[in-house]
């Protein structure tokens, strides 16, 4: 199959949809009573990460989630972040077909980053991080569904 001028060939390891913002919040119930006072928005997932020292709750926007996020240790980076940041965006996580390879796309192409594999997420998801040193200030996050 050949593509005309008008239709975008895929690039191995291209971003495919916004997945997530995540927001780190130091009382998650308090963050998930807002979100619903008002926004009238519900709660679709709730996970705690033990891995990465997280509880989030997932509320969807369309096709993406706002994460809110709170840590359940204090060496987590969440409560890292919070105490040198406070409150507000942690990092942005995008939708890719396959993690390893956008993750290799990503290296090759001098993107600094955090995991040198792919490696467990949430909602069974497979995910990678990018450091936001060489990202324009922001953490990415991979993500495979």
């Amino acid at each position: 199959m050949t593509s005309s001028p008008h239709t975008p060939v895929p690039t191995p390891g291209e971003l495919t949809a916004l997945d997530h913002v995540g927001i780190a919040v130091a009382d998650l119930q308090a963050a998930v009573a807002w979100y619903r006072m008002v926004f009238g928005a519900e709660v679709a997932h709730r996970e705690r990460v033990d891995s990465d020292g997280v509880e989030e709750a997932l509320i969807r926007v369309g096709d993406s989630y706002v994460q809110l996020l709170t840590p359940t240790r204090a060496d987590s980076p969440v409560a890292r972040f919070l105490e040198q940041r406070g409150e507000g965006i942690h990092h942005i996580g995008y939708r890719v077909d396959d993690c390893a390879l956008s993750l290799q796309a990503a290296k090759r192409a001098g993107a600094k980053v955090i995991d040198e594999r792919p490696r467990p997420g949430s909602r069974g998801t497979i995910v990678a991080f990018l450091h936001p040193k060489g990202a324009f200030g922001t953490l990415i996050e991979l993500v495979q569904q």
